[in-house]
């Protein structure tokens, strides 16, 4: 076994563990029946292949695959970037008739249902396009309210969405936006005290977490970046 390979099979135990999964659950998650292969890379054993590597950033879009070979970057690929000034080019590039281009800018209060819908429901609003070469795969953006997830995100700030099934593997630790019974939340995910729930946790230490259940989410989104005003 070479260091590389040493090294690699660390990374993968790192990211596995860090999106909330054993191996066996990991490798369901990836739709395979069989775990041998995941855990022969966790051993030290063997590269991962260019279909597993495939498959992780089909189900996982935010893994930074070159983190998971090279150990460059960070294991994520949610990055924080500055809101252009009113003194320099405008990142906004129109309304509807230009929803061509762009990632639309919905407001929050609107979002209750717009989830699970598609494209179309999407473009009944009078939204605002933004065009942010680093957010490939985000669906839409809203903007934050409130300070329950300071310091990570403050009110003002744009986050980047990517849609995403109800019936999909939580990376545990990640944000999402949540449409549930209770509204349109913003929160960190974690296990819940059972299969059935799910724990949404704020950054703001002052907000106690709280259970909600599975069945009672409409619709969810990853977030997957975050734009900054300076």
């Amino acid at each position: 076994m070479n260091d590389t390979k040493i090294n690699v099979s660390i990374r993968f135990d790192t990211l596995v563990k860090a999106l909330g999964h054993t191996v066996s659950s990991f490798a369901r998650a990836l739709g395979y029946e069989r775990s041998d292969k995941l855990y022969n890379i966790q051993k030290g054993k063997y590269f991962p292949s260019f279909d597993i590597l495939q498959d992780i950033t089909k189900n996982f879009v935010d893994v930074n695959i070159d983190w998971l070979i090279t150990g460059n970057g960070d294991m994520f690929k949610t990055c924080t970037t500055p809101l252009l000034k009113d003194d320099q080019t405008t990142v906004a590039i129109g309304t509807r008739s230009d929803k061509n281009e762009g990632i639309p800018l919905i407001p929050i209060d609107a979002m209750a249902g717009m989830l699970s819908g598609d494209d179309h429901s999407i473009m009944e609003y009078e939204c605002e396009y933004y065009v942010i070469p680093m957010f490939k795969g985000a669906e839409f953006l809203i903007q934050v309210k409130g300070d329950s997830m300071r310091p990570q995100y403050y009110s003002g700030d744009i986050v980047a969405c990517k849609r995403l099934p109800l019936d999909t593997f939580f990376q545990w630790n990640r944000t999402y936006v949540i449409d549930s019974e209770q509204g349109v939340l913003i929160k960190k995910v974690e296990a819940g005290s059972d299969n059935e729930h799910i724990l949404l946790v704020s950054e703001n230490k002052e907000y106690r977490p709280f259970e909600i259940a599975k069945e009672k989410i409409y619709s969810l989104a990853l977030v997957i970046g975050v734009v900054r005003a300076e």
